[in-house]
């Protein structure tokens, strides 16, 4: 792999499901390989093959695209050092870009125009042990925090993270269910019920279009 080249699981164009920019047109440029394996991916597709791309070609593609929202995405984007290349590039074409991370890995370098979306792993991820706090030392107010939450054992190790962190100080605060595993409106119970300062969230494109790659 050349020094100016990253390895694409895909290139796409659909509704952003989540965040602040939900339902937004938006172009996803989805990363081969992750080092985490939790329990309940939706994009285990992105965890080996991909096709090597210079980060020229994927910008060119981006723009064919037309989104002014760019969601770099995985598997782990953050596995691949190339990324900040890209990160920067886009950026300086002016586009909006976040980034999905699991936050297992060293967001410092993370260009600052980038809206960092940090997944923090649950219990019933099973990779919870990999959490990286000092990533929320980076965290600014433009950026998100996301719990998938899978039961109430999560729901409530999630609730008492948050607040040991002080991450609803930081930034915005997501917490999402995960589908088929957790009713959304169970979900949505226990955050009013205790008050929490968070977003609830459906995936909005899982409602929409399941887990077929490519929406």
């Amino acid at each position: 792999m050349s020094l100016d080249s990253l390895r694409i699981t895909e290139i796409f164009y659909s509704l952003q499901g989540e965040g602040k920019t939900v339902g937004f047109p938006t172009t996803f440029i989805r990363l081969t390989g992750c080092p985490l394996r939790c329990h309940y991916c939706d994009t285990e597709y992105a965890f080996h093959g991909g096709k090597t791309q210079s980060i020229d070609d994927i910008v060119k593609k981006t723009k064919q695209l037309g989104a002014r929202y760019i969601n770099v995405t995985g598997g782990e984007p953050l596995a691949q050092k190339r990324v900040h290349g890209l990160m920067q590039q886009l950026c300086d074409e002016g586009y909006h870009v976040s980034l999905e991370t699991s936050g297992a890995l060293d967001v410092s370098a993370v260009d600052p125009r980038v809206i960092k979306v940090l997944d923090v792993k649950t219990p019933s991820s099973g990779e919870m042990a990999k959490n990286k706090h000092s990533n929320y030392s980076y965290l600014t107010p433009d950026d998100q925090v996301k719990y998938v939450i899978g039961d109430e054992v999560d729901f409530h190790w999630s609730k008492d993270h948050m607040r040991e962190h002080a991450l609803d100080e930081k930034c915005e605060v997501l917490f999402s269910p995960v589908q088929g595993q957790l009713e959304a409106k169970d979900l949505a119970d226990w955050v009013l019920e205790h008050k929490l300062p968070v977003r609830f969230q459906i995936q909005l494109h899982k409602y929409l279009w399941g887990d077929t790659p490519g929406k």
